[in-house]
């Protein structure tokens, strides 16, 4: 599986992690006001049947550099007043060029604009000092993958300890069998990655499908993730019954990520 590589990527990382937590070194736990990510998703980004969380992203595995010549504080400006409800920050540097202090420098930067969106850590998260560390920053959410806990327990205790510390998990799954987990683990918000993690290839209707087939249930909000590219894309995902869509590498790759936006978002009806 080829998430084996990001367990790799993340050795280092977690070492000095713990190496921290015997020093007992920990630096402060935000105690700003984190936005309720949730609520965010409930409120559809203009001229459009959904949420749209944008996404800070500079490179990824499958396209390799997107774009490193804009700073994460002005990538949060365009989203935010170009109608993204949610912005996701990539953090893992080994394959997507992320880093931590990208979330504090974002935060800063939203909470100059009439609107704040709130911000989720997107990375490779599997350990609990992870979600401590992220605590530290201003993050209003953490990215939880199921493939990636040993279990619903794990999930589940990762989920428990985000939400101790006033974030909410977007619980990430791939098929019908990490669904059963997320739900077993008591998961709010789904995100559903259309990537295929052997292939890497997209395939929105098997992601619409699985919606279809296992419809939201007890206040759940789902996410659509992976190749959201056009404005018929966002219109699948609201029929199907998503509350959000997450886009990054269609914004981002042009250089031009609030401009992109607009457009993506421009005449989205049912």
């Amino acid at each position: 599986m080829r998430l084996e590589r990001f367990y790799r990527a993340k050795e280092g990382e977690i070492a000095g992690l713990r190496k921290m937590d015997e020093l007992g070194a920990w630096p402060p736990v935000f105690e700003g006001t984190r936005p309720d990510f949730a609520d965010a998703l409930r409120m559809p980004s203009p001229g459009a049947q959904l949420a749209v969380i944008a996404e800070y992203k500079r490179a990824s595995p499958s396209r390799g550099l997107i774009c490193d010549s804009l700073s994460v504080e002005e990538v949060v400006r365009q989203y935010a007043q170009s109608g993204a409800r949610a912005v996701s920050i990539l953090t893992e540097e080994v394959y997507f060029q992320g880093d931590m202090d990208f979330l504090a420098r974002a935060a800063r930067a939203g909470a100059a604009l009439e609107y704040s969106p709130p911000l989720l850590r997107k990375d490779f998260i599997f350990d609990p000092l992870q979600v401590r560390a992220t605590a530290v920053s201003p993050a209003a959410a953490v990215l939880l993958i199921v493939k990636m806990a040993q279990d619903a327990g794990m999930l589940q205790k990762l989920r428990d300890y985000a939400e101790s510390f006033g974030m909410a998990a977007v619980v990430e799954i791939f098929d019908e069998a990490d669904l059963m987990l997320a739900r077993e683990s008591g998961a709010r918000i789904i995100q559903v990655n259309a990537r295929n993690l052997d292939t890497l290839d997209v395939n929105r209707n098997a992601c619409c499908a699985l919606i279809c087939s296992f419809p939201p249930e007890d206040g759940e909000l789902w996410v659509a993730a992976s190749g959201m590219s056009r404005r018929e894309h966002l219109l699948q995902a609201a029929e199907a019954g998503f509350h959000a869509a997450l886009v990054g590498s269609a914004l981002m790759e042009g250089g031009r990520p609030g401009l992109a936006l607009k457009d993506l978002l421009q005449n989205v009806e049912g």
